[in-house]
């Protein structure tokens, strides 16, 4: 950001006494304590259903939430001359929660199922919502990405060791992603059918430690622009994931966050299915192909190589936790 970015600020009707590089964005001292000013990818659509939900956590009062301050025009968003959007929000300056630390991510996941009892929105006006996310759709995405870089690497004369094994294990995880995709599709068909939908459920859509704040003895959640119209299993999904990879796809674990999760908020016959099905789904393979397929093919990063390796290790646990931990579905 530069100083151009920051002289937009002027449009907000805030005393600003100082500014700072962040992340990404300018971290702003001012009469309403500490703001964050940033790009915003949206538009004001978008900003509009994002305040909303925002609002709504706000009035429930479960958990501590950013906040979107409007401009000077009561706007949500300020543009420069080059046409990019910029957003100003509340900001806790705290540290992120630290996912090596048991007590620290036991409540992250408290605090999240906390944050799922307040996500659900009216569905008027309905031009605020576009269509519910379906996520076999984004399984079949992905599918078919899968299937276009499955057929570059056959047709690839020299292959390095990196893209040789790559396509040595290819077929078991297209297989798996197009099983768990069509189970996936045949059992939601079912299960909505003749469900009114009345309301609509937001999730986070970005719930990682980078997100989760300690600021002043509290908990603080921010970064609110990835949030859609999905089941709360996609923020637990992802939090889950990441913690069972760095711990070998450890069953207690996985138990013990479940259990965690079911003390604060109840989880449904159909959100479990729905989370084994995210859980079962080879996503790591894919993102591993994704990153590949779409960087310079000239050298392959080494960490590339490490993620390929230690997918391919811990896929026999990641199929005992899968059998062990939702052996009842």
């Amino acid at each position: 950001m530069n100083d151009r970015a920051v002289s937009l600020l002027e449009q907000y009707d805030i005393e600003v006494n100082d500014t700072r590089k962040g992340r990404g964005a300018i971290l702003c001292d001012t009469d309403r304590g500490c703001l964050i000013f940033k790009e915003y990818a949206g538009n004001e659509k978008k900003a509009a259903v994002q305040d909303r939900l925002l609002k709504h956590i706000r009035q429930e009062g479960r958990v501590l939430a950013e906040e979107i301050l409007p401009n000077k025009e009561g706007g949500l968003l300020v543009k420069d001359n080059d046409g990019v959007s910029y957003i100003l929000k509340t900001y806790g300056e705290g540290r992120e929660c630290n996912i090596y630390e048991k007590s620290e991510y036991l409540e992250a996941v408290r605090l999240l199922a906390r944050l799922h009892r307040c996500m659900e929105l009216p569905r008027e006006p309905e031009e605020l919502f576009g269509e519910d996310f379906l996520i076999e759709k984004e399984y079949e995405k992905h599918n078919r990405e899968l299937k276009r870089v499955r057929k570059y690497l056959q047709q690839r004369r020299q292959k390095t060791w990196f893209e040789l094994q790559l396509l040595n294990n290819f077929d078991y995880f297209l297989e798996q992603a197009l099983a768990v995709t069509q189970e996936w599709k045949a059992y939601s068909s079912v299960s909505e059918k003749g469900r009114a939908k009345k309301t609509v459920f937001f999730c986070h859509g970005d719930y990682q430690y980078h997100n989760i704040l300690r600021d002043s003895g509290h908990w603080y959640i921010v970064n609110f622009e990835k949030c859609l119209p999905d089941s709360p299993v996609r923020d637990l999904y992802l939090f889950m994931r990441k913690l069972l990879e760095k711990s070998n796809w450890s069953i207690s674990l996985g138990k013990e966050l479940l259990e965690t999760y079911e003390g604060e908020c109840a989880i449904t016959a159909l959100e479990r299915i729905d989370l084994y099905y995210r859980l079962a789904y080879p996503e790591k393979f894919w993102k591993i192909v994704n990153f590949y397929y779409n960087s310079g093919k000239a050298w392959i990063p080494e960490r590339n190589m490490e993620k390929l390796e230690k997918l391919l290790m811990q896929e026999k646990e990641k199929q005992a936790f899968l059998e062990e931990v939702f052996r009842k579905l």
